[in-house]
């Protein structure tokens, strides 16, 4: 499966994204032929955690949020990590970032503590999903349905639990990437 052609944007935190969760998705669809852009709070470095609490890496951030819009992209990966996730779910402009891309039905890959962005953007209702489980309940007052399994996709957006998952969530997200936009993404329930 080929993403050549494709713009995916990789939300990244300044301090707290889980190091797989945004390495591993990022290399996926950089390998199946997609330009990635990694887009922050603001540009500069942005280190990484692994396991919330060891520290991860430093990497570049591309883009400032307020300097991107989600029609600059074909999708949209959200990574975990319970500090990462929480401050970018604190910053305005990155929740409208996501809201956007389920406005203009772009598929959405999200991860871990990453649904906490999706609960900040009221689009769950309806939907069915994943995370990690101790954002469940998050899920289920948003109006989601939330259930333990591997990897779920709902009409363009696709979920996983934990690092554990991410082979089969970078296969379906790369799959979702192919496939475009999905009509239905954009609806409210």
């Amino acid at each position: 499966m080929t993403l050549a052609g494709k713009k995916i944007a990789v939300l990244i935190a300044p301090r707290g994204t889980e190091d797989p969760e945004f390495k591993q998705p990022k290399e996926a669809v950089e390998a199946a032929g997609a330009t990635v852009t990694v887009v922050g709070i603001e540009t500069g470095e942005a280190k990484t955690n692994n396991g919330d609490l060891d520290p991860g890496r430093s990497y570049r951030v591309d883009k400032a949020v307020k300097d991107v819009s989600a029609s600059d992209f074909d999708g949209l990966v959200i990574p975990g990590g319970t500090v990462g996730a929480d401050k970018l779910r604190a910053n305005q402009d990155i929740v409208s970032f996501v809201t956007s891309f389920f406005e203009q039905a772009k598929p959405v890959g999200v991860i871990c503590h990453g649904p906490w962005l999706l609960v900040e953007a009221d689009v769950l209702k309806g939907r069915t999903l994943t995370s990690y489980s101790s954002i469940r309940r998050d899920i289920e007052n948003a109006g989601g349905v939330w259930v333990d399994e591997e990897v779920v996709t709902d009409k363009g957006l696709v979920t996983s639990r934990k690092p554990d998952d991410l082979p089969a969530f970078c296969a379906k997200i790369v799959e979702e990437f192919a496939e475009g936009k999905h009509p239905k993404q954009a609806r409210r329930a």
